[in-house]
């Protein structure tokens, strides 16, 4: 049975831990503790990682990475990107400045991304519509960057499922 490393990034309550527990057969592994930061109306945040587990229909089996968010752990996004075959980015919409949040998490991972696949997640697009799907395509292009952007709700499964599976087919074009 093979098993592939897929690793969700993003800014502190963009739904990582979310959509990891939304697609995972297994209890998710969280390294959730009480937020100290106020500007973020959240309780709890991830400082060490989210785990999980989603076995596919061949047999195959996804280990499901979170990093966090904030970027005084971005020593924690290079050790978890180690071995990673995917990455999804998502992106809370209604952040002050999201496609400078997508500038971090491109420039973050920009060794990941180079040699995987990856697909970015807009999240809260419904009561923050602006900047639209094509301002973050026209980001990622400009950084060089072809990947997918869509939006979607990390607490539909479905939705998630959707995400891992452009991730899939990318990496089935590559081989």
């Amino acid at each position: 049975m093979s098993e592939h490393k897929i690793l969700f990034t993003g800014t502190m309550g963009a739904g990582k831990t979310t959509a990891i527990a939304a697609i995972s057969e297994v209890k998710p592994v969280s390294t959730d503790v009480h937020n100290t930061d106020t500007s973020v109306n959240k309780a709890m945040t991830t400082v060490g990682l989210d785990y999980g587990e989603l076995t596919l229909d061949n047999g195959e089996k996804l280990r499901l990475y979170g990093t966090p968010g904030q970027q005084r752990f971005d020593f924690m996004w290079k050790i978890l990107s180690r071995g990673a075959l995917g990455l999804v980015i998502l992106i809370d919409n209604s952040r002050p400045d999201p496609l400078a949040d997508l500038d971090l998490y491109l420039d973050g991972f920009s060794e990941l991304i180079a040699q995987a696949a990856c697909v970015v997640s807009v999240g809260k697009t419904e009561s923050h519509p602006l900047p639209d799907l094509d301002a973050f395509a026209q980001r990622m292009e400009a950084k060089g960057v072809l990947c997918p952007v869509l939006a979607a709700d990390v607490r539909d499964k479905a939705q998630v499922l959707q995400l891992l599976d452009l991730l899939l087919v990318q990496l089935e074009f590559a081989s």
